[in-house]
């Protein structure tokens, strides 16, 4: 038999398999969890009358469980990669504790998915590949699937940080107003997180934890502390060492917070200026390759075009 159509032949095994292998596990978990729900006071009947959210729940939580199993798979014994991972996932924003699991079985999965849409396109289509391009073609379906989420990863850090820097000057104008106003830094703090839970919701989140672990006894700094571990962002590193600084020293936290308010505005404008004069020199090769020749073309295309009927008669004449 041919190489290439024996691998096809395994991998849609692999994956007829695996797929009645979750299709089992989760008629056997379905039992389990409505007696679950009942024991806690949930009847299946109100769950099925929930129409689609009942569903998506559900859908969630099967594939919950299937990341979790495949994430058992891919759990690395390095204990500094597994402190790497959750860091990442909480500066992100995901902060469960199941967190790093799900990411290693998205991993894992959506190599098995590449992997078994690969097999499923007809080999016609690719051009009868040859079993090395074929292996090729697996290994980087693999390697997508299993890079896919880091790279999501990457990104869905990048966006919180900059709505978290986006937000950090208005949020400090609204707790230099509290505390002006008499509340302490404490009750500033619950309240700025609920009042720009709107605009701004990644900070808010971020301040109603902070609020919720000094409610909880934490001191002051510790709990200041996480947020700036939380974050991972230099500027809400500066506000944590002012305001420890502020609290140890006993000065004005209202006087503080404004003149870094400030302080953060004039940056944040900075960053724009500097952003707008770099703008020019990325656009020159746009302008060069891509812009002047259709400019030219359409300025100087009928001018073209009309000396070549003139002259070329005239030149053929003579």
């Amino acid at each position: 038999m041919d190489v290439p159509l024996i691998v096809a032949l395994v991998t849609f095994l692999a994956v007829v398999l695996a797929s009645s292998a979750v299709f089992l596990y989760f008629n056997s978990r379905e039992a389990l969890q409505t007696w679950r729900r009942r024991a806690d006071g949930a009847s299946g009947t109100t769950e099925s009358e929930g129409g689609p959210t009942g569903m998506a729940e559900m859908l969630k939580e099967q594939l919950q469980v299937v990341l979790e199993w495949f994430g058992k798979f891919n759990q690395s014994s390095n204990v500094e990669e597994v402190r790497a991972t959750r860091r990442q996932l909480i500066n992100a924003g995901y902060r469960s504790a199941k967190a790093p699991i799900f990411f290693l079985g998205a991993k894992l999965l959506l190599v098995i998915v590449m992997v078994g849409l690969l097999a499923l396109i007809p080999a016609k289509m690719v051009g009868f590949p040859s079993a090395l391009i074929l292996t090729f073609y697996y290994v980087m379906a693999a390697a997508c699937g299993y890079y896919a989420p880091a790279l999501w990863l990457r990104r869905a850090i990048g966006s919180r940080k900059d709505a978290l820097q986006r937000a950090i000057p208005n949020a400090l104008d609204l707790m230099v107003v509290c505390v002006e106003a008499g509340l302490g830094l404490d009750q500033a703090i619950g309240r700025v997180g609920d009042e720009v839970k709107l605009a701004h919701p990644e900070l808010s989140d971020e301040l109603n934890l902070l609020a919720l672990e000094l409610r909880t006894g934490m001191s002051r700094q510790e709990a200041l502390r996480n947020l700036a571990h939380r974050t991972d962002l230099e500027e809400v590193r500066n506000l944590v060492a002012l305001l420890i600084q502020t609290d140890r020293f006993g000065t004005s936290i209202g006087q503080a917070l404004r003149v870094h308010a400030d302080a953060m505005r004039t940056t944040r404008r900075l960053k724009a200026e500097e952003l707008a004069a770099k703008l020019p020199v990325k656009m020159l090769l746009p302008l060069i390759f891509f812009i002047f020749p259709c400019m030219f073309i359409v300025l100087l295309g009928p001018a073209a075009i009309q000396m070549i009927r003139v002259l070329f008669p005239a030149l053929g004449g003579n």
